[in-house]
């Protein structure tokens, strides 16, 4: 265990920091607050402006959450470096372990909040409410001598089959809030005990059909043109995830077949769509910007875990959410 640091030892947060985890950090620290997020047009620090502002405030701890945390960063007598992330990929963490920097990680986070956005991406694909929308801001509630009930019918949710292909936090907190709607929920996921089926069961049995994988060299692209024809008939897509899932070509032909009746997602490659991209004409597509994880709750939640484990860090305590351990040694 690492000996007990300095009191209130100055650190200097550029995450959107709130609650009872911005309480707590600071009665053990002196704080300063300058969060990314409040600037207009946003600002990112990379490794070298970062080093300098640390430096320019004398701060022993950085809480950092889209800068870069890297090279000169670890030059400089840092205690810690806590990424509000779930995953700390804005810091080089081999490099902050060769400084020997503890680097704490803000795991699950945003589960409930990307569940929650899952649900109304579904709701919304299923029930036409985007469409629905647009005809009454229109006044084209009677669109084509047609009443609402003929174009905007739908099954509903209760008693049918949803697949979740992922069963992290993410997973785990929708798989409930399915559960409540009435579906039967089959869960996917090579690494989690209580997944209850295969891919392939997945694929076939399931009228909805939700991402929450995490990207990596074996999941990247999984969902193609084969994933896509061996799923039921009308199925629901969700992805809000990440769109390197799948392939967006396939989904896009899948669409436009038929195979699958409609989709909702919250990510695309690149972050945003290109002009003219076949996806924004089709009026049975919900589409979000990477809005899944944007509540406060998140941010409430990523200071508590930060916090605490500053906490424990500084009375000399294994901190819980620490990604490099071996620097405690």
């Amino acid at each position: 265990m690492p000996s007990p640091a300095p009191e209130r030892p100055r650190t200097l947060v550029t995450a959107p920091f709130r609650g009872e985890g911005l309480d707590l950090l600071s009665s053990i620290a002196d704080v300063v607050m300058d969060p990314w997020i409040d600037h207009s047009p946003l600002r990112i620090y990379n490794a070298d402006k970062l080093a300098e502002r640390i430096q320019a405030e004398g701060a022993q701890i950085v809480v950092c959450e889209a800068d870069r945390c890297a090279g000169p960063v670890f030059e400089l007598p840092l205690l810690a470096i806590g990424s509000t992330r779930g995953d700390p990929t804005n810091v080089d963490v081999a490099g902050a372990t060769a400084a020997g920097i503890p680097v704490f990680r803000a795991p699950g986070r945003n589960a409930d909040a990307v569940a929650e956005h899952t649900i109304a991406l579904l709701l919304a694909a299923n029930r036409h409410v985007v469409q629905a929308d647009a005809d009454v801001r229109a006044g084209q509630t009677y669109k084509d001598g047609s009443i609402p009930y003929q174009r905007f019918r739908a099954w509903e949710l209760n008693g049918s089959t949803a697949g979740l292909v992922g069963l992290g936090a993410v997973g785990r907190a929708t798989r409930w809030r399915l559960e409540g709607l009435g579906m039967r929920v089959l869960a996917f996921d090579p690494y989690a005990d209580d997944a209850n089926a295969t891919l392939d069961e997945v694929l076939a049995e399931s009228d909805v059909i939700s991402m929450h994988a995490a990207v990596t060299p074996e999941t990247s692209g999984m969902i193609g043109a084969g994933q896509f024809a061996s799923m039921k008939d009308g199925v629901i897509y969700v992805n809000a995830a990440r769109a390197m899932l799948h392939d967006t070509d396939a989904l896009v032909a899948a669409l436009q077949s038929g195979k699958v009746a409609a989709a909702g997602l919250d990510h695309f490659v690149g972050e945003h769509l290109p002009e003219g991209h076949p996806l924004l004409s089709m009026t049975n597509v919900v589409l979000t910007p990477h809005i899944g994880g944007a509540t406060y709750n998140t941010e409430a939640n990523h200071s508590r875990l930060i916090a605490t484990d500053i906490a424990l860090l500084l009375k000399g305590e294994r901190p819980i959410n620490i990604v490099n351990p071996e620097v405690l040694a």
